[in-house]
């Protein structure tokens, strides 16, 4: 259990921190026009899309640093909890769209979130 915490883990502190940090770099104009996928970013301001951008910077950091460096370990699933809710907000802007396809992503990735909070609270604990 505790390696397929790891590498879910992994894998989402990875995807968030580059999503992150392009969101962080890269202009709202040449995000929507990136495609298909990019441009929920019409209804975001560019200093929200940055702020997104930050959160899953702060998000995929959260996930491994407490853990690793073992300093408030409760932080994991607690970041992983923030991701689903960052998620799920992510799903109702594309349902919203009609982004359908979309959607289905976006809710892989929270089942992939809540799995880590599930584990890292339960069974998986840092904190037993």
């Amino acid at each position: 259990m505790n390696l397929a915490l790891w590498i879910v883990t992994g894998l989402l502190a990875t995807a968030y921190l580059f999503g992150g940090v392009f969101k962080v770099v890269t202009p709202k104009e040449r995000i929507a026009a990136a495609g298909r996928s990019g441009r929920w970013v019409e209804e975001f301001s560019a200093g929200g899309v940055k702020a997104i951008g930050a959160v899953e910077i702060l998000a995929a950091a959260g996930l491994v640093l407490p853990a690793v460096l073992d300093v408030a370990p409760v932080l994991v699933p607690l970041a992983a909890v923030g991701l689903v809710l960052l998620m799920v907000g992510a799903a109702i802007t594309r349902f919203r769209r009609r982004e359908f396809t979309l959607v289905a992503v976006d809710l892989v990735y929270v089942a992939l979130a809540a799995f880590v909070a599930w584990g890292r609270f339960g069974p998986g604990s840092f904190l037993g």
